[in-house]
């Protein structure tokens, strides 16, 4: 274990992103961004953690380093483009040379698609896929409230056309202020994640265990993706039922957080698998949240890719089967139901979710070849799962 975390010291050490971790790192954000030479920033955040107060600690600690501070709370969970052109007029108003972003993932993208359009123009369509930025972005600190996406270890948006809901990754692997998306600074601060909603730390839990999961399996995975994926399921096996069990536990609700940025970070050196496939779909067209629709399809996907005899999750454990059940004892937590007929899936909707499933970027990468045919049988196991 000590050679496994030395191994991750080394390779967050080398990432461009910064890591500021610990209770009360949220009160170096003004330092961190007097250290960027920056006079006037965009914090983005949404609703609720406005409400929280957290945004005007932010506000107060930039302000208090010589900042001139515009606040843009309306970020929606899963943004479409129209939560970033409202998020970009905010940017155009108070012209700022830093963007903050305090929130879940959905925040946290929301900042990055704002970054993108205000520094290179256009639309979010126009950046769909990878380095397609033309010029230098703002330099950003992220700074998560929820344990899940790893957002803030990555240089990807994903953003939701507001008409059609096709989910569009945007990305460029630089640092921001290098012309990419990485943030320059990510503060991890446990006391953030004390007051969320029950069932927000149950989805954001059970996304950041899923990506620890498919990141180990994919076909992009490599030494340096494979350790930190290792490293993010061994914090979040643990912590996730402790931090559920009392969230008044700085401990765990600290794991929670580092392994949901290891597992960020690991999908930045990797990719995803079926399981985030099958989930865009559902939460388009069913509205279920993208943490319950992909820890619902995670079993059946891990179960799928085994089937052959391979354990492409090796590096997790020696056993797929056990990890199929792990995973189904972190899903009795949530208390979700385990059937996609509780959530108003029925069988006519299997073959137009097959369809659109087959289509989702991360399906390439899962290790087992999945085509539509795959994806149905998939959501018809999830469909017909016991309660």
């Amino acid at each position: 274990m000590n050679e496994l975390c030395d191994s991750v010291a080394a390779i967050l050490a080398a990432s461009p992103v910064e890591v500021v971790f610990g209770a009360g790192a949220l009160d170096r954000v003004g330092a961190l961004a007097a250290g960027l030479s920056a006079s006037r920033a965009l914090v983005v955040s949404d609703p609720g953690i406005d409400r929280a107060g957290y945004t005007r600690r932010v506000e107060q600690a930039l302000t208090d380093a010589g900042l001139a501070v515009t606040l843009f709370a309306d970020a929606a969970e899963n943004p479409t483009t129209a939560d970033v052109d409202r998020a970009l007029d905010a940017a155009r108003q108070c012209e700022p040379d830093l963007i903050v972003g305090i929130g879940g993932g959905s925040v946290m993208d929301c900042a990055k698609g704002a970054n993108l359009l205000y520094c290179n123009g256009g639309r979010i369509a126009d950046y769909w896929g990878e380095g397609k930025a033309t010029r230098p972005n703002l330099p950003m600190i992220l700074i998560p409230t929820t344990a899940g996406t790893g957002s803030e270890a990555q240089s990807f948006a994903l953003i939701s056309d507001e008409h059609t809901g096709q989910k569009m990754a945007c990305g460029d692997r630089r640092r921001s202020d290098e012309g990419g998306l990485r943030p320059r600074y990510a503060i991890l601060d446990p006391d953030l994640t004390r007051t969320q909603p029950r069932n927000v730390a149950l989805a954001a839990g059970i996304d950041a265990i899923a990506h620890a999961v498919e990141s180990a399996g994919c076909t992009r995975r490599n030494a340096a993706s494979l350790t930190l994926s290792r490293a993010a399921w061994g914090l979040l096996d643990v912590a996730f039922p402790r931090s559920i069990a009392d969230p008044t536990r700085e401990v765990p609700r600290g794991a929670m957080l580092l392994g949901a940025h290891l597992a960020g970070a690991a999908i930045e050196r990797s990719m995803l698998g079926a399981a985030h496939a099958c989930a865009n779909p559902l939460t388009a067209r069913f509205g279920i949240a993208h943490g319950v629709a992909v820890g619902m399809m995670l079993p059946h996907v891990v179960r799928y890719n085994s089937a052959n005899g391979t354990n492409a999750y090796a590096a997790l454990m020696e056993d797929a089967s056990l990890l199929v059940r792990r995973i189904e004892e972190h899903l009795t937590v949530t208390g979700w139901p385990r059937s996609l007929a509780a959530l108003g899936v029925q069988e006519g909707d299997l073959d137009n979710l097959a369809d659109e499933a087959s289509r989702q970027w991360t399906a390439q990468f899962n290790p087992r070849p999945v085509d539509a045919d795959a994806f149905r049988a998939l959501y018809e196991a999830a469909l017909k799962a016991a309660d």
